[in-house]
């Protein structure tokens, strides 16, 4: 059923899966504002990493927690880069794999391997609770981390389990260069331009009211958000939300916490709007 968004103009902050969720909106007839919350770029130092990825070569992890498939990608890059590819996959391949939600198992795919177990809940708390339940003493286990987040309770909790956690973080956001984005999209929600804005991480909210706070116009934003319905991927987003005192009228039905559910969603609230081109 393609088309279904045909006349909505739709603003998306996504950046690791920009491309992918601009283009699935798009088959669906949708005008898609890209808003890229941040750049992501290597971690200015690449030593830990490179020998992160040699001490799992050397001696691979009785488990691996991969948070991001952007992570393991990064690292796949830096493997190649230093001559160890082929031993590096070898060695994954004999861990024990957790991953943080299904986008860490899509970056697996891609190497011929699959993950062991996947978090219910994709969150640091999520992997911290399914960890919980396996027995891990006297394991040593690989953590891939991701960036603006403090994992120093994710860490407390493996180790508390008896594991000896060995951290790498391969990639570092840079969130000012994406400031005038924005300031640009809290303009077009202003001007009534924007249908939905459709929001699938926690940290994209956040993200929002830290950069209209920094520029003193929290209030615009507000107002932009009372004009544009809200969709919301799942319960993390919906509870970050929350903390701003704001409730998503778009969300996917049942347990479906994916772009896929999420678009159909909006689909169903909006419907489609013709013409398009007379509204802007």
């Amino acid at each position: 059923m393609a088309d279904r968004l045909t006349g909505n103009r739709i603003l998306i902050l996504e950046t690791r899966e920009e491309a992918q969720f601009s283009r699935l909106l798009a088959e669906q007839g949708a005008d898609v504002l890209q808003c890229p919350m941040f750049t992501i770029e290597d971690a200015p130092d690449p030593a830990p990493m490179e020998a992160w990825i040699r001490r799992c070569n050397e001696r691979p992890f009785d488990d691996l927690v991969l948070m991001t498939g952007e992570g393991l990608r990064r690292l796949m890059t830096v493997a190649r880069r230093i001559g160890v590819e082929a031993e590096f996959i070898a060695a994954i391949g004999k861990a024990r794999t957790f991953t943080r939600g299904p986008k860490p198992g899509r970056a697996l795919r891609e190497l011929g391997l699959e993950a062991q177990v996947t978090t219910e809940k994709p969150t640091s708390e999520g992997v911290a609770e399914l960890l919980a339940g396996y027995d891990l003493a006297g394991h040593r286990l690989g953590l891939q981390l991701y960036p603006d987040k403090d994992h120093s309770a994710l860490i407390g909790a493996i180790k508390a389990g008896g594991a000896e956690v060995d951290p790498v973080l391969p990639y570092v956001y840079d969130a000012k260069a994406a400031d005038a984005n924005i300031l640009t999209a809290i303009d077009e929600m202003i001007a009534g331009k924007v249908d939905a804005i459709a929001l699938t991480s926690s940290g994209q909210p956040r993200r929002l009211f830290d950069v209209a706070r920094a520029h003193g116009v929290e209030a615009r934003l507000r107002e932009g958000l009372a004009r544009t319905q809200i969709a919301s991927v799942g319960p993390v987003v919906t509870e970050e939300l929350a903390a701003h005192g704001l409730t998503p009228s778009i969300t996917p039905a049942g347990e479906a916490y994916f772009m896929k559910p999420l678009i159909s969603a909006m689909a169903k609230a909006l419907g489609v709007k013709v013409p398009p081109a007379a509204r802007y």
